[in-house]
């Protein structure tokens, strides 16, 4: 008597199938995935520009100044922290004045990724603005620097 044992497993062709499915998905998933993942960028950044802007107008109602440094801000207790710029992958900062000169911090400003406008008002500086360092281009086609 001649026992048949038959084989038990995938075919090659089985499992090419299976691959190309899975590649297929990916392929269409991924970049959704990527689109999603800048919009939440983008989404924290305005956020983030926002609270900023928010908190230096409030300090500037409050003390009649604007101020010299955004440690200032959480020295005041006006933020915990100064939140970071999410589309720059390692924090840093830069202060610029109103003419968009370069100058250096007395202080390095580590904890967070802004470029600082700086205001002269009445022999006083002080920042009255922040925008993101970050050369991209955002969604709606607009510099992220200049949001």
């Amino acid at each position: 008597m001649v026992i048949l044992r038959t084989k038990s497993g995938f075919t090659i062709v089985e499992l090419l199938v299976v691959l190309s499915v899975i590649a297929l998905l990916l392929s269409i998933v991924t970049p959704r995935y990527l689109e999603q993942v800048e919009v939440g960028k983008e989404t924290v950044l305005r956020q983030n520009l926002a609270t900023i802007r928010r908190v230096i107008d409030q300090y500037h109602a409050d003390k009649g100044t604007y101020p010299a440094t955004l440690d200032l801000l959480i020295e005041a207790h006006y933020l915990r922290s100064i939140p970071l710029d999410p589309m720059i992958p390692s924090p840093s900062a830069t202060q610029t004045n109103a003419a968009v000169k370069p100058i250096k911090p007395a202080v390095p400003l580590n904890h967070a990724n802004w470029q600082i406008i700086m205001q002269d008002e009445e022999g006083k500086p002080g920042i009255y603005d922040v925008k993101s360092t970050s050369q991209g281009v955002g969604r709606n086609g607009i510099p992220y620097a200049q949001w």
